[in-house]
């Protein structure tokens, strides 16, 4: 832990209100006693720097023997960040990775060419009651990292960076902010942050980055008198010093983005690609189910069940 002067607040702030871009409402989807709330891909925003896809799960709370249970699928052309608040989910790949993610750690997966994973609430995590509460984002990778070889990387809480100052703590998950590295190898520059403030605290946003988002998690913010509750995403132009300060009950903010992609992304399914050929190839393999030879493979100790290619 350590305070760091580049989180002081009072700073040029410009004019703040031109400053926010776009502001996203989430779309809401019900998974059977366990909400998702979507906020990239949007109508006015595909990405913000590689971020492509930006998941709230939860909160839900789970009867004992409950959880949820992704069956193994595949991806293509992007690489997902899982950070947890409350909860621990079980994750497994065609790496052979085998890996718990519990709260204030962090789980990248890099699809590159091709991988399948699943994430489950299994063992140990249905014997009693619990939570869970996170975030889950999609980067898109470069245009000459989409046929990379697969990848898993994971942090542990205590491995990622936190600063400290006067009524906030900020924890960088990826990248680069406020002058703190998370030591983790991204496809490409990016950064992500956890940052939560005490009632009345304010946090500049990183200036050296070009495109930048914030996602109220709980709480709220305001910025130059206009406030913003929790489940909102804004976005800003690049250049502006902007700054966040949190309303009456504090708040929690996962700050995100980085340099803009080289072009925009298809996307279908769990498929990311610059081309639709790409996602083409990818759809034939799946439907193939060659598990043995083909493009992908089944977790080694969960290969019992997956989805299937969806009709459409």
């Amino acid at each position: 832990m350590s305070w760091n002067p580049a989180l002081d607040p009072h700073c040029p702030t410009g004019n703040e209100v031109d400053a926010i871009e776009t502001v996203i409402v989430p779309r809401a989807r019900d998974l059977g006693g366990f909400e998702v709330r979507r906020a990239l891909p949007a109508p006015k925003r595909q990405m913000v720097g590689p971020f492509i896809f930006f998941d709230q799960m939860g909160p839900a709370e789970f009867l004992t023997g409950e959880g949820i249970d992704v069956r193994p699928h595949p991806h293509i052309g992007l690489a997902t960040v899982t950070y947890l608040h409350r909860g621990k989910i079980h994750h497994r790949d065609s790496l052979g990775t085998d890996q718990w993610i519990e709260p204030g750690a962090m789980n990248l997966m890099i699809a590159g060419h091709g991988i399948t994973h699943s994430e489950r609430m299994d063992g140990p995590a249905r014997a009693e009651p619990s939570s869970l509460f996170g975030i889950q984002t999609w980067l898109a990778v470069p245009k000459d990292k989409e046929e990379s070889a697969a990848a898993f990387l994971h942090a542990t809480k205590d491995e990622l960076p936190v600063l400290e100052a006067e009524g906030k703590e900020v924890r960088v998950i990826l990248g680069r902010a406020y002058g703190a590295d998370a030591g983790v190898e991204t496809p490409s520059e990016t950064f992500y942050v956890d940052a939560r403030l005490d009632p009345g605290a304010g946090l500049p946003l990183p200036d050296d980055q070009e495109d930048r988002g914030a996602y109220v998690l709980e709480g709220s913010v305001r910025i130059a008198g206009e406030v913003f509750e929790a489940g909102r995403m804004m976005v800003f132009r690049p250049g502006d010093k902007v700054s966040l300060h949190a309303g009456d009950q504090g708040a929690r903010v996962m700050l995100l983005g980085g340099a803009t992609l080289d072009g925009p992304r298809y996307i279908w399914w769990n498929f990311v690609a610059s081309s639709k050929e790409k996602i083409e190839a990818a759809k034939e393999a799946w439907r193939a189910e060659d598990w043995q030879h083909g493009r992908f493979q089944l977790p080694q100790d969960d290969n019992a069940e997956h989805i299937p290619l969806p009709d459409k």
